[in-house]
């Protein structure tokens, strides 16, 4: 083959590692049974008792290859007060087909605090041991149930709980059995039986969970099978179960084998372990303890049953039957509940629709024997809660119908049977009961519901379904009975009800879970499996009502998900009320449910009201004080004058929001100078507050959000704008989206401008452009073609097709700006001169260096007369002539200039802002070309560090330092990194300025150049030929720029099939390139040359 000349495919050794096959027989082995006590501690406190796993020995499991048997030799003088103990049983999975079912329970101590250590498939028979001891409730079984109360640890190592990534469960169990036997057909059918019922155990064994301190030990090596090759046998997504309460995930430097085998106190693995149950065992017994004395309370209550019991009735709430178990907020309830003596009361508050009431419901069902009696009260209003009193005498009076005073208050029908029914709960040794006050939403407890706030509406404009009476509020408090005994659980959509321990539940956050609901729901199956039915759970972000609302109207329509996605999106208002109303949710529907809390806070604060109908044209999330702020002027209205006068006033009125359940407040929002904290709602509240709130014609609140919004874009010169921009991004989404209810006129044609000047700063030029596109047609019907607010816009416009390599059309921009700025303010003024540096940037990327340079010094002068050598101004000029020096090989000059600017920035914007930042980038550039490799790259960093925390890592400024660090680290050949940098850019450009822009078709072409340099070629052809074909396309606008870049393409796809052996391929590449270069650069160009060399070395036969 001939020399390609190119450097980086030569002298290139391929490395071929080969393995053989492990073969061979193991006679078969006693494995013992039972419990081994390996150590029985000093004054034992505690006992640790190990489980093995799949084909595994009591001891050798344990056993590491120099005898050591950690669990007898290492671990008792870490841990003296632990007796240690190892279990033997029927393991053989891989032969029967199924997972042991010998249950621990069999040979258990009583009351001793118990840590487990599981390896493997020992972890499922520990579940199954402790299920049915959770389940164990006749006294026969009592010491079965021991087991689980007195387990207070466990340490999962590498047990296969779940599928994952992807990786069904039974794959998982089948490498768990390739370790000791070849998989067939036959086990295989066995290994998926047990992979369903194994599904099945931790639906059972996840509300158990949270009792534990849980560690989930995963491997990270892979392990050598029966059959020679090595795989991840129990992978990280199927060894951690994510969600629990009191578990963590535990890292493992060894394989599924020697994860449990540790050769000394020093191995890794082993101070790991070692240290994980020595933590466990310092609080086991106290929590134990506790478990215990908890159970002979509930015990003491089974025997003082004749006189205080009462059923559990749920007659006043209806149960959905797609409940998704909140684990760690059932687990928070059960034990906030458990704490004795005296009353114990939790609040559960939360957004209406986010399952309050059917959390509640679950955990009765689910606790029903740890309490004498349930009662279940309606605390909407009082009438409600006295009707519940009465339904709750009545059922007492019949269960006991010698207990006279519960007689005459059912038979009085004008008294108050809530009296007779606390008398019977304040009775001395009745202290184990739990009252339930549902849907306390109406408070005023310390005198809330008596703060009234009036203020001018501004736009009475909502629509009447809003229109809904709020009932009037109570003190839930005289309700609750007086001795301090008996636990109370409170549900409400209001924050300020704090009369026990609070619970504010959430959004579910597990995509798993919506889609869940969506399937039970909606009677239908394979939504994991169906991107629109994900799409659609997503969409409802984890909100019971909405989901449970799209599951029961698909359940009578043969609508698909996809289209009651677009149905959600498009026919807001006429899907809901098509919607079935639920039982679940007291007949209201989603378009209504909140508008019983829309009028209690409009009775309460007109302002705080007339915000959140103002919200719905902003973005749901991150509202805060300053944004809203920017509306208050003369002709704002009123009510947003008095809500904005301050940041407190504005604070009083969203924290009336927060109570009532709808926003919540961020605590982690504002960085520091960032502004305030900002606020949300849910994203089906917001849905609400557009189609209920305001009426389809409404536009008054648009133009006002709009206003806001555009008012507050910051320029360059605010300290710290990246984090106001980063935390604008979603409203002016927003914004842009709202721009069809707005006519254009004069009015808001600044909003427009504002909104091109924002997407330009975040590298999103075709957003830019039809903002800027929509101010410039408004300012030239306002105010004509030649008023310098106009010229502004066409200024800017320039700069977006410079940035979108359309030349032509930005070189005639920039002359109209600057022959319209010198007529209108004269060539010394700071606006003329913005434009003049401008331009001159353009100039010098089309390589007219010396017009670039008169017209930079020009621009440098003037700033320094009008603004001084320090303003930002005058350092973009300086900043900007280093970067032509650097390109006209004075390296000296250009180093200089760069350094002075840098200095200048940190001076007076300061260390991380993105000026300062941006000439660190460009410095480190030159350093690279100047073969200072060391301090290019930590100049690099540096600068990548900070873009990537002021504008994000997808902004094109930090894609530019990421590129430049990608080429940088491919001259060192450090191709995994140059690799990494690449993809980087190339995912990031492709989704700022799209697949076929010019600075994305760099990238492709710089990968290309990459997989040839590892003899990757056929990834390296698809990217040579993306590449080429993407120029090509460029060529056909009129982009001249790229016919540089596209002949380049060709010339390196002809090197690269030269390279390979396709020389005649080579060889009309290397034509082609040569007719092109010497039609557009000439026939003495350095690239004509070049291709002559390589067609000379190469004769045409």
């Amino acid at each position: 083959m001939a020399s390609s000349g190119w450097s980086a495919f030569v002298n290139r050794t391929k490395r071929v590692l080969s393995s053989s096959p492990r073969t061979g027989g193991q006679a078969a082995e006693h494995h013992p049974h039972g419990l081994d006590v390996v150590s029985e501690g000093d004054h034992p406190a505690i006992d640790i008792v190990a489980l093995h796993g799949l084909n595994g020995h009591r001891e050798k499991t344990w056993t590491a290859s120099n005898g050591v048997h950690w669990l007898r030799d290492l671990l008792p003088e870490d841990l003296p007060q632990a007796r240690i103990l190892c279990w033997g049983y029927d393991a053989n999975t891989h032969t029967s087909g199924r997972v042991s079912q010998e249950y621990l329970y069999d040979h258990a101590s009583i009351d001793r605090p118990i840590i487990f250590v599981a390896h493997s498939l020992g972890g499922i028979v520990l579940k199954s041991a402790l299920i049915h001891s959770d389940s164990a409730r006749s006294d026969a079984l009592t010491r079965h149930r021991s087991i689980k109360l007195s387990t207070h640890g466990i340490l999962f190592m590498g047990t296969p709980h779940q599928g994952g990534n992807g990786v069904q469960l039974a794959r998982v169990l089948a490498n768990v059995a390739s370790l000791v036997t070849a998989a067939d057909d036959r086990l295989l059918k066995h290994l998926e039986r047990d992979s369903e019922w194994l599904q099945q155990q931790q639906g059972q064994y996840g509300p158990i969970s949270n009792d534990f301190v849980t560690k989930y030990a995963y491997e990270e090596y892979t392990t050598p099978t029966i059959l020679g090759h090595s795989i991840m046998v129990v992978p990280k997504a199927s060894a951690v179960v994510p969600g629990h309460a009191n578990a963590e995930p535990i890292a493992m430097h060894a394989n599924h084998t020697t994860m449990v085998r540790y050769v000394s106190k020093q191995d890794v693995g082993y101070v790991t372990v070692s240290e994980h149950l020595q933590i466990m065992a310092e609080d086991a017994t106290e929590r134990v303890q506790q478990r215990w004395e908890t159970q002979a309370r509930v015990e003491e209550v089974r025997g003082n049953i004749n006189r205080f019991t009462l059923s559990v009735s749920l007659s006043e709430v209806t149960e959905v039957g797609h409940f998704v178990a909140r684990e760690e907020e059932l687990a928070w309830m059960h034990q906030k509940l458990s704490v004795s003596p005296g009353r114990q009361t939790i609040v559960v508050h939360g957004l209406g629709g986010i399952g309050k009431t059917q959390l509640t419901i679950a955990y009765i069902k689910r606790h029903r024997n740890d309490y004498s009696a349930s009662i279940w009260l309606n605390a909407r209003d009082e009438t409600f809660l006295k009707q519940s009193f009465r339904a709750a005498a009545i059922r007492i009076s019949q269960q006991y119908p010698t207990l006279s005073y519960m007689q005459s208050a059912v038979s009085d029908k004008d008294g108050d049977p809530s009296l007779a029914v606390k008398r019977w709960l304040d009775e001395p040794k009745n202290d184990r009961w739990l009252l339930i006050l549902d849907n306390y939403d109406h408070s005023n407890i310390g005198g809330y519901a008596e703060e009234m706030s009036h203020g001018d509406d501004g736009n009475p404009g909502r629509h009447s379904e809003v229109d809904e009476q709020a009932p009037e509020g109570y003190d839930v408090r005289q309700y609750l009975p007086r001795t301090d005994q008996g636990m109370v659980i409170v549900t409400t959509r209001s924050s300020i009800v704090q009369i026990g321990e609070l619970l504010r539940l959430q959004k579910l956050c597990k995509i798993e879970d919506s889609l869940r609901i969506l399937e039970t729901a909606s009677g239908r199956k394979g939504s994991r499996d169906d991107a629109s039915a994900i799409a659609l759970a997503r969409k409802l972000d984890g909100l019971p009502l909405a989901l449970s609302t799209a599951g029961s109207y698909l359940t009578q329509v043969s609508t698909s998900w996809l289209e009651y996605l677009q149905d959600y999106e498009n026919a807001w208002v006429k899907l809901q009320k098509l919607s079935p109303k639920l039982l679940t949710y007291e007949n209201r529907a989603m378009y209504s449910t909140w508008n019983i809390s829309f009028a209690s806070i409009h009775r309460r604060n007109e302002s705080a009201a007339m915000l959140l109908r103002l919200w719905a044209f902003f973005d749901n999330e991150d509202l805060w004080y300053e944004l809203v702020q920017r509306g208050r002027s003369a002709k704002g209205p009123k009510w947003l004058q008095n809500l904005t006068e301050t940041r407190l006033t504005f604070e009083h009125g969203m924290r009336e929001l927060c109570n009532h359940g709808l926003v919540e407040a961020h605590f982690t929002t504002a960085q520091s100078g960032a502004e305030s904290r900002g606020y949300s709602v849910h994203s089906c509240v917001h849905s609400w507050m557009v189609h209920v709130l305001n009426g389809p014609n409404e536009h008054y609140l648009p133009a006002l959000a709009m206003e806001c919004i555009g008012l507050h874009v910051p320029g360059k010169e605010i300290p710290q704008y990246w984090l106001v921009q980063r935390r604008l991004v979603l409203h002016v989404d927003r914004c842009r989206q709202l721009l069809s209810k707005i006519d254009d006129d004069e009015s808001n044609g600044h909003v427009t401008a504002s909104l091109g000047l924002f997407y330009a700063n975040r590298g999103r030029f075709m957003e830019a452009e039809a903002m800027y596109d929509r101010a410039l047609q408004t300012y030239e019907k306002a105010w004509g073609p030649e008023h310098t607010s106009t010229l502004d816009i066409v200024n800017n416009l320039a700069i977006v097709y410079a940035n979108q390599g359309r030349p032509e059309k930005a070189e005639d921009m920039y002359k109209r700006a600057l022959q319209g700025k010198k007529k209108a303010w004269g060539e010394e003024h700071t606006s003329t001169l913005d434009t003049v540096n401008n331009f001159a940037t353009f100039c010098a990327a089309q390589g007219w260096l010396k017009k670039a340079e008169s017209m930079f010094n020009q621009a440098l002068e003037g700033y320094k007369k009008a603004w001084g050598p320090e303003h930002i101004s005058t350092l973009d000029a300086i900043n900007n002539l280093a970067i032509l020096y650097g390109r006209q090989k004075q390296p000296e000059e250009a180093e200089a200039m760069y350094i002075q600017a840098i200095q200048g920035y940190e001076k007076v914007c300061g260390p991380e802002h993105t000026s300062t930042l941006n000439a660190v980038n460009n410095l480190a550039s030159l350093y690279e070309s100047e073969k200072r490799l060391e301090e290019a790259e930590a100049m690099y960093n540096q600068a990548l560090r900070g873009k990537e925390k002021a504008l994000g890592p997808d902004h094109t400024s930090t894609l530019i330092t990421v590129e430049n660090l990608a080429n940088l680290y491919t001259d060192q050949e450090r191709f995994e990194k140059a690799e990494a940098m690449f993809n980087w850019a190339l995912e990031g450009y492709e989704k700022a300025l799209g697949p076929e822009h010019t600075s994305t078709l760099d990238i492709v072409n710089n990968l290309a150049d990459l997989y040839a340099d590892q003899e990757r070629f056929e990834e390296a052809e698809v990217m040579f030929i993306r590449a080429l074909e993407g120029y090509q396309k460029a060529l056909a606008s009129e982009d001249t720029t790229t016919f540089r870049p596209f002949i380049q393409a060709i010339t390196n796809l002809g090197l690269f099939y030269d390279f390979v052996g396709q020389e005649t391929r080579a060889k009309e590449l290397f034509v082609e390139a040569l007719t092109g270069v010497q039609l557009v650069f000439g026939d003495d160009s350095d690239l004509a040359e070049f291709l002559r060399q390589q067609l000379a070395s190469r004769p045409i036969e």
